[in-house]
């Protein structure tokens, strides 16, 4: 597939910008989040502006170049030549966050089956790992309401999502967001990490639930961890693998 490089006509910020989404890209097909092609992430463009970079729909994410991604604004109009559209629903929940939350400088969106296995139990994620504990600490949940096609769900998207950084919409998948790629990839990781050891662990016996008081202290431990600097903390490494497998994620 013959894509242009776009690296010499914009800015070295929005190159920095779209090589690492497009390593989160292909960093979520490495893990094995991708669902054909019918999940997105996408980031924020530097400026007032609501635009954001998001997928070429029809491509897989193991695919997507840094060149490849497409700038929209909130209006779902594209402002790069791409042969390729915007994913209708993409478009939907991500503009719904993009509008409300400054601070989300990436949203990443999953339909994994451990993510929407847990999506539809009643109880949603349950405190029984170290893992859900950093997902409890900053977790909402959003009622299914169909195929997310529709503006008029963008409002109830956007209160039930309020100042959360992991989003479980029911029925459906995950969503997390980050105030950097790194820091939307880290939390998905760990949100995917939980859903798939509860499954796992349903499987058993008796459930060992972790104290509450845990939970409630655990931004301290979150901090301790990374060295106060979330996703950056991960993100060279995770480059490193991707380069590895395939560089051309940054062409």
């Amino acid at each position: 597939m013959d894509i242009v490089s776009l690296q010499a006509s914009v800015s070295p910020e929005e190159w920095q910008l779209r090589c690492d989404l497009a390593a989160c890209y292909r960093l979520v097909a490495s893990y094995g989040w991708s669902d054909l092609v019918f999940t997105h992430i996408s980031a924020r463009m530097p400026g007032p502006e609501h635009r954001f970079l998001i997928n070429p729909y029809g491509m897989l994410f193991e695919e997507i170049t840094a060149s490849s991604l497409i700038v929209v604004d909130q209006q779902g109009n594209k402002l790069t030549e791409s042969p390729f559209p915007v994913n209708p629903a993409g478009f939907v929940i991500h503009s719904a966050i993009h509008a409300v939350r400054d601070d989300a400088q990436c949203v990443l969106h999953t339909h994994t089956r451990a993510g929407v296995a847990v999506s539809a139990q009643k109880s949603g994620v349950l405190p029984i790992s170290q893992q859900s504990t950093f997902v409890l600490a900053s977790l909402a949940y959003h009622d299914y309401e169909g195929v997310a096609l529709r503006d008029d769900e963008k409002p109830r998207l956007q209160n039930d999502l309020g100042q959360a950084n992991f989003l479980m919409l029911r029925n459906h998948g995950l969503l997390t967001v980050g105030t950097s790629i790194a820091d939307a990839f880290l939390h998905m990781y760990i949100f995917e990490a939980t859903c798939s050891i509860q499954i796992a662990a349903q499987a058993g016996g008796d459930l060992t639930k972790v104290d509450p008081q845990i939970v409630e202290g655990i931004a301290d431990s979150t901090h301790k961890q990374t060295s106060g600097m979330g996703g950056a903390f991960i993100w060279p490494a995770m480059l490193r693998k991707l380069d590895r497998l395939d560089p051309a994620y940054r062409t």
